[in-house]
């Protein structure tokens, strides 16, 4: 199966420098998901966790990712990017396909 977010090359980099740097076991892997759906849209969440029975897994090269079966709907067609600029910087979720409102 595959994946259903995109990672881009710099978030997978910060996504690794991360595990690296708080020195993460090896059996925890990135967990993709959702905080809960409302009337402001749906809120992402990331954090390195072991899987569990939900979970689909999905190894990428230097990586394993964690998706609730529950949560692959809503992350489906999602690209993970991390962006850095005067302001700070952090991972960012968008949808490439999604329209802006007009």
């Amino acid at each position: 199966m595959k994946i259903p977010v995109t990672i881009t090359d710099k978030a997978f980099e910060e996504i690794i420098k991360i595990r690296d740097r708080k020195q993460i076991p090896e059996k925890y892997g990135l967990r993709i998901g959702i905080n809960g759906a409302g009337c402001a849209g749906v809120s992402y969440m990331l954090g390195f966790d072991t899987p569990s029975q939900e979970d689909g897994t999905f190894n990428l090269p230097g990586l394993t990712v964690y998706i609730s079966k529950k949560h692959t709907l809503y992350l489906f067609g999602l690209t993970l990017d991390f962006h850095e600029g005067p302001e700070g910087s952090g991972f960012v979720f968008t949808n490439p396909s999604a329209t802006a409102p007009g």
